[in-house]
C-alpha cells in the first residue's frame, strides 16, 4: 500500500500536493499534515498523534464519524454492480436515495445530482436564469445574497458570496448578483427592538429598490456557517417568506453545512416553519465517504421545465459529470439509516445543549468570549478584546485558541480569510455521534485554550 513507507508519502505531498487553503511557504521549516486514520471522532496523523475531531473533518462534512465500515462496504459492491452512467439515465442508488431524501423534505419534490455544495448551487442559479427568460423575457434575473453567507467557490457562487476577503482577488465576478444586509443581532445595524423583522425588512428594501421585476430569487443560509455562526433572530425567517411570497421570489435555502442533522433536525430550515423552493446540500449527505451533492426542487419548479411544445431549448440544458457517480448515493443511503437506527437527531440535540451550556460558562469565566452561539452540534463562540466595545479579537489570538486546543489533541475551526476584522468566531462541529465524555474533553481543552490567551490579550492590553 501507498503507506507503507509513510516517509516517502510525506515527501510526496510536499513536492506534489497544492493544499486548499493553505499558505505554503509554511511547509519551508515543517512537514505538511497528513492524516493517515480515523475511527469515531479520533484522527492519527503520519507521525501516530490523536487528535479528537471537533470539526466533523475540518469543513462540517464527516457527521456520522470515521470507520463506518457498513458506508464503504455499500460503495463498494455499488461500484462492482455499476459505478457510472451519465445522468441523462437513472440508476438503483441514486432513484432509491432521492425517495429517502424527499421523505424527510414535506413540499420538495426533485432532486437533481451533482458532485459539490458549489456547483448544486450553480444549478439552481441556472435555473432561475432560464426561468427568468422562460416566464419573464430574462427581466427577472437578479440573484440576492446576504452579507456574511458563503454559497461556494466558483466564480458564480463567488459572486453570490457575501464574504469579501473570500472574493478578493477573483473578479471581475458576474452580475446580477445583490447583496442584502446580515442578520446577526450581536451586531445589530439598527436599534430596533424587534431586530429580526427589521433585518428581514432590509430584503425587502432591497428588492423595491432593484425593482421586483428584477428580482427572482433569495439565497441563504438557515443559519450562516462561515460568516460566523449566526442563527437568524426571532421573528426573521416568517418575514422573509413573506417578503419572497409578496414580490415572486424564489426562496433559495442553502443546506450544504446544515443540511442531514447538523442542527438536530433534518434541514436547518425546518426550524423555522418555511417552504423554500430549492435546497442544496453536500458535505454531510455522505459525511464524506462518497462525493455527492443535490439541488432538490419544489414540483412547481420542477414543472416549469416541463413542455409539450418541440422546443430543443426548452427543458434544463445542464450536465454534472460526477452526478452519474453511483457511490454518492450509494453511501448517502447507508448514511441517513445511520442517523436514523441510531437516534442521531436526538444525540444532536443532546450534545448540542451540553456543549451550549459548556460555552455559556466560558462566557461568564473568560473576557474575551463576547457571544456563543449556535444549534445542534453547530455552535460558534465569537472572540472579544473589549465585552463593552464588542471589538473583535485580534485574528492572531484567535489562530492562537486553535494553535492551543491542537496542541492539546482537539481540532477545532475559526471564521478565516472571510471577513476583514471579523474572523474572530471560534466554530465546533463535531460529528453527530459525539458523547457526553468527548463534548466535555472538548469544552475542557477549549477552557484550557482561552485561559492562555485570555492571559495573552490581557497583557497586550496593558
Amino acid at each position: 500500500m501507498l503507506d507503507n513507507d509513510i516517509s516517502k508519502v510525506v515527501q510526496a505531498d510536499r513536492a506534489h500536493v497544492w493544499h486548499h487553503l493553505f499558505q505554503h511557504r509554511a511547509l519551508d521549516s515543517k512537514d505538511p499534515r497528513v492524516i493517515v486514520e480515523g475511527n469515531g471522532l479520533k484522527v492519527w496523523d503520519q507521525n501516530g498523534r490523536e487528535f479528537l475531531d471537533a470539526v466533523s473533518g475540518g469543513v462540517w462534512t464527516v457527521n456520522v464519524g470515521y470507520g463506518r465500515e457498513n458506508i464503504a462496504d455499500a460503495v463498494r459492491d455499488q461500484l462492482v454492480r455499476m459505478n457510472y452512467f451519465a445522468g441523462a439515465a437513472g440508476s438503483i442508488p441514486g432513484a432509491i436515495f432521492a425517495e429517502k431524501l424527499i421523505e424527510k423534505m414535506p413540499g420538495m419534490s426533485r432532486v437533481y445530482y451533482t458532485n459539490s455544495g458549489s456547483e448544486a448551487n450553480e444549478k439552481a442559479f441556472k435555473m432561475v436564469r432560464q426561468i427568468a427568460h422562460k416566464r419573464y423575457g430574462g427581466k427577472k434575473h437578479k440573484i440576492l445574497f446576504r452579507e456574511r453567507d458563503y454559497h461556494g467557490t466558483t466564480i458564480g457562487t463567488l459572486s453570490a458570496g457575501g464574504q469579501p476577503e473570500r472574493v478578493a482577488q477573483y473578479g471581475p465576478l458576474a452580475p446580477g448578483f445583490v447583496e442584502v444586509p446580515h442578520c446577526l443581532e450581536y451586531r445589530a445595524q439598527w436599534d430596533d427592538a424587534d431586530y429580526g423583522r427589521r433585518a428581514a425588512d432590509a430584503i425587502e428594501e432591497v428588492i423595491l429598490r432593484e425593482g421586483p421585476e428584477t428580482v427572482g430569487a433569495l439565497c441563504l443560509e438557515p443559519i450562516t456557517a462561515g460568516g460566523g455562526v449566526i442563527t437568524p433572530p426571532e421573528g426573521y425567517w416568517p418575514r422573509v417568506q413573506e417578503i419572497c411570497r409578496k414580490y415572486d421570489v424564489l426562496l433559495h435555502i442553502d443546506e450544504v453545512v446544515c443540511g442531514v442533522g447538523r442542527t438536530g433536525t433534518w434541514f436547518g430550515y425546518q426550524h423555522y416553519g418555511i417552504e423554500p423552493d430549492f435546497v442544496t446540500m453536500a458535505k454531510g449527505v455522505a459525511s464524506g465517504y462518497a462525493a455527492i451533492a443535490c439541488c432538490v426542487t419544489t414540483e412547481a419548479v420542477f414543472d416549469l421545465f416541463r413542455s409539450d411544445a418541440e422546443d430543443p431549448m426548452d427543458h434544463f440544458r445542464d450536465i454534472s459529470t460526477f452526478g452519474g457517480c453511483t457511490a454518492g448515493p450509494a453511501a448517502a443511503i447507508v448514511n441517513m439509516e445511520i442517523i436514523e437506527q441510531e437516534n442521531l437527531l436526538e444525540n444532536c440535540t443532546q450534545m448540542g445543549a451540553r456543549m451550549m451550556a459548556h460555552l455559556e460558562a466560558m462566557k461568564i469565566r473568560h473576557p474575551i468570549v463576547g457571544d456563543v452561539r449556535g444549534k445542534g452540534l453547530f455552535l460558534g463562540a465569537e472572540l472579544v478584546s473589549d465585552r463593552a466595545t464588542k471589538a473583535p479579537l485580534d485574528e492572531k489570538l484567535v489562530a492562537r485558541v486553535v494553535a492551543e486546543c491542537d496542541a492539546r489533541g482537539v481540532i477545532l475551526g475559526m471564521t478565516n480569510r472571510s471577513l476583514p476584522g471579523l474572523n474572530n468566531t471560534i466554530c465546533l462541529s463535531p460529528a453527530l455521534t459525539v458523547t457526553a465524555e468527548e463534548i466535555d474533553q472538548i469544552a475542557e481543552v477549549l477552557d484550557q485554550a482561552l485561559a492562555v490567551v485570555g492571559g495573552l490579550a490581557a497583557e497586550t492590553a496593558a
